[in-house]
């Protein structure tokens, strides 16, 4: 998935019930929707607009203002390289456009709110972009912090309440299989090598990428080691919806390092992207650091079901020469 993908701007909200007189609701005390549909539609347009905007002249400072997050932090880290590469911009730019948007729009009380837009694009042919936008209080502008691109087929059915709002998940207490605040704890664990209480299904993103590892772990020229951390807090908060079958889809994140330790005398081959982000003088080794923004179908505790996932987009954050 191209990590080209840009963000969106802010929001206030009043919302204000007809009863004897005009009366605020308190988005920080009651239990009301996170946003009104057409205010998500305000928002996902501006998400397209300022992603054309700073996309076509790598414009790195100006995403920080609509994302945050795994995707603010990727894409930040993109468009510096880039512009480092190319500091006349993208002659090539193609603009970002949506089309027949969705929106999951959840009933919350107190912040931060979420909503996710579940998009047609003109990036991925036969996918969907489910973009999760998060406010982290009155007043403050809506960010994207999480975006996952999944083939149309594969988006799966969301619950809605009885006045038709999507349906909001703990990190902590639900009756899911693994705990939505735990999955980048336990995706860490597994793929440093346990298998102990194992909850992914096998996969290019699980089973896939660990025997990759093992493979290449060593060659005649190079010793590699990883190292993997979850992510969590803030803007890397989990967010869970619960799906038609009793599950949850959850958007999560995770830190991931790899540090290459290369023979006396071999001749190292960086590319442009990676120079722009890396420190040091890289003569004997390559710390590189990415961080990878997930979704992850999860099934109700008790059954033979396994977390799978959807979606798995990584990006270069950082790198370090020695």
């Amino acid at each position: 998935m191209n990590r080209r993908r840009l963000c969106l701007g802010a929001a206030v909200i009043a919302l204000v019930l007809p009863l004897a007189g005009c009366v605020t609701v308190h988005g920080e005390r009651a239990n009301v929707p996170s946003v009104r549909e057409d205010e998500a539609a305000r928002v996902l347009a501006n998400f397209a607009a300022v992603n054309n905007r700073v996309g076509k002249v790598y414009d790195a400072g100006g995403i920080g203002a609509v994302e945050s997050g795994a995707l603010g932090t990727t894409d930040e880290a993109g468009l510096r390289a880039k512009h480092a590469n190319h500091p006349d911009g993208n002659a090539g730019f193609r603009p970002l456009a949506f089309s027949d948007p969705r929106y999951l729009i959840p009933r919350q009380v107190g912040w931060p709110k979420y909503f996710v837009a579940d998009t047609a694009t003109n990036r991925a042919t036969g996918a969907r972009w489910l973009l999760v936008f998060r406010r982290s209080a009155a007043g403050q502008p809506w960010k994207a912090v999480y975006v996952a691109s999944v083939a149309t087929a594969d988006v799966p059915k969301f619950a809605r309440d009885k006045d038709g709002y999507a349906v909001v998940l703990g990190l902590a207490g639900t009756d899911l299989l693994v705990q939505p605040g735990q999955l980048s704890a336990d995706y860490a664990t597994y793929l440093g090598g346990s298998d102990a209480g194992t909850v992914f299904a096998a996969g290019p993103a699980t089973s896939q990428l660990r025997s990759g590892r093992s493979a290449h772990a060593q060659n005649a020229n190079s010793v590699t080691q990883y190292a993997d951390q979850p992510a969590a807090g803030g803007d890397f908060t989990p967010v869970a919806l619960r799906t038609a079958d009793g599950g949850a889809l959850v958007f999560f994140a995770s830190h991931h390092q790899s540090r290459a330790t290369f023979r006396a005398g071999y001749k190292l081959a960086i590319d442009a992207d990676t120079k722009a982000l890396m420190t040091g003088t890289p003569r004997t080794s390559v710390t590189l650091s990415h961080l990878a923004d997930e979704a992850v179908t999860v099934p109700p505790a008790g059954g033979s079901g396994r977390a799978v996932f959807l979606s798995r987009v990584v990006g270069l954050v950082s790198a370090r020469g020695e």
